[in-house]
């Protein structure tokens, strides 16, 4: 694949700025038609599949940010003169066309486009049929950006193709296929994996943990439990569970507070054995599959347990490996519970809403990947490149 310069790359990105800008009232027309034919069933993908005004200027803010970052392709990783006179260069190279699967949040064909683009990679996108009209209009001003810079249109494809072609496509891909990105619930990453023939980065589901040590500031905990659970259902990032150490101080009226405070925001909450012993008007968890589950509406599981080990243990069995958070004022449990706890991201007092590429400086994000190869955590612009070693000689053979 030809290596665009950095220059060309932001000229395309200044165009995609000024296309949306001047293209915005089209755009929430298109997504308008999306959001008339969408029944509401599901309130999380309704809230991610509405665009307006401030989620177009987050677009704008995305392509502004990757254009000010630094070009992480052809960038040089190690270099190294051996005792045999070869120079070995290491340097960082695009995959080379990365498919994204997503579901409902049109602002994703600006985010993952400007990062696979900039990455110098191919990018297809195959967004959910719920948000067809919205992806369309973006992927056009998309293609205006390239034609207005003398590039190919081919860099950005859109693939609107049903379950059955998706699942031939994955099987036998009719171009170059290097990297697929799943971004949506347990169902869909399960069919990418069973179907694809390349690898696959997941972004895996959320399902957040949060203990509540017995040295933890209790004000503190209580405005990060409700940021983390109501801030925004609709996130991966959102909480779901929250395990409370017995051997808090006062804990039976904490606990109370905490459920008074949770239903008062209009969260349901559901309790595990320990816990109904305390909260004994809240629903008991029957089946522990539960705690497996990822919600995404208002609704939340409190557990008890006994030490930060009992966490730990708990959240590596259940956990969808996403985010999770300690709060405690004793710096030692949470080195301890950070350093055990198998996550991407892992906080000591502070929200997990903040799993975000821009919230932890990381930029626009592709997705949050769970997976440990090659990257874990948000897929910013320099996660998405691979390397590729040069090796210099001079008519050198092995002997």
């Amino acid at each position: 694949m030809e290596l665009l310069s950095e220059n060309i790359k932001n000229n395309v990105l200044k165009s995609m700025v000024n296309l949306l800008r001047d293209n915005q009232d089209d755009l929430l027309q298109a997504n308008k038609k999306d959001i008339e034919a969408f029944t509401r069933e599901d309130q999380a993908m309704y809230d991610r599949l509405i665009l307006n005004e401030k989620k177009v200027e987050g677009m704008i803010t995305a392509i502004k940010e990757v254009q000010a970052q630094q070009d992480p392709v052809n960038k040089i990783i190690s270099k190294n003169t051996l005792n045999s006179g070869l120079e070995v260069v290491n340097k960082t190279a695009p995959f080379g066309t990365i498919m994204i699967i997503y579901e409902s949040r049109p602002d994703v064909t600006v985010e993952a486009t400007v990062l696979a683009f900039k990455a110098n990679n191919k990018i297809l996108l195959k967004g959910g049929k719920e948000a067809l009209h919205s992806n369309t209009a973006i992927v056009k001003l998309w293609h205006k950006a390239l034609e207005e810079n003398n590039l190919s249109t081919d860099f950005i494809k859109m693939l609107n193709m049903n379950r059955q072609e998706t699942q031939a496509f994955l099987k036998n891909p009719t171009e170059p296929l290097d990297l697929i990105v799943p971004r949506g619930g347990e169902q869909l990453i399960k069919f990418v994996k069973e179907h694809a023939k390349c690898a696959v980065l997941v972004s895996g589901r959320g399902n957040n943990f949060l203990y509540v040590d017995k040295y933890a500031d209790w004000k503190q905990t209580l405005a990060v439990i409700l940021n983390a659970k109501t801030h925004k259902i609709s996130a991966c990032n959102a909480l779901d569970k929250i395990l409370v150490n017995k051997n808090i101080p006062d804990y039976q009226n904490k606990i109370e507070e905490l459920n008074t405070i949770l239903k008062e925001s209009g969260v349901t909450v559901l309790v595990d054995e320990k816990t109904k012993e305390v909260l004994k008007d809240e629903k008991l968890i029957i089946d522990n599959s539960i705690w497996y589950e990822e919600f995404l509406e208002m609704k939340c599981c409190i557990g008890a347990v006994d030490s930060v080990f009992e966490a730990i243990e708990k959240i590596n069995e259940y956990s969808g490996g996403h985010s999770t958070s300690i709060m405690t004022t004793n710096n030692d449990v949470a080195k301890t519970f950070m350093e055990q706890v198998d996550c991407a991201v892992v906080y000591q007092n502070a929200s997990t809403r903040f799993t975000d590429g821009g919230q932890i400086g990381v930029g626009a994000e592709l997705a949050i990947s769970t997976d440990k190869l090659h990257h874990r955590g948000p897929l910013g612009l320099k996660e998405l490149v691979t390397n590729k070693y040069y090796v210099f000689g001079d008519g050198h053979v092995r002997v």
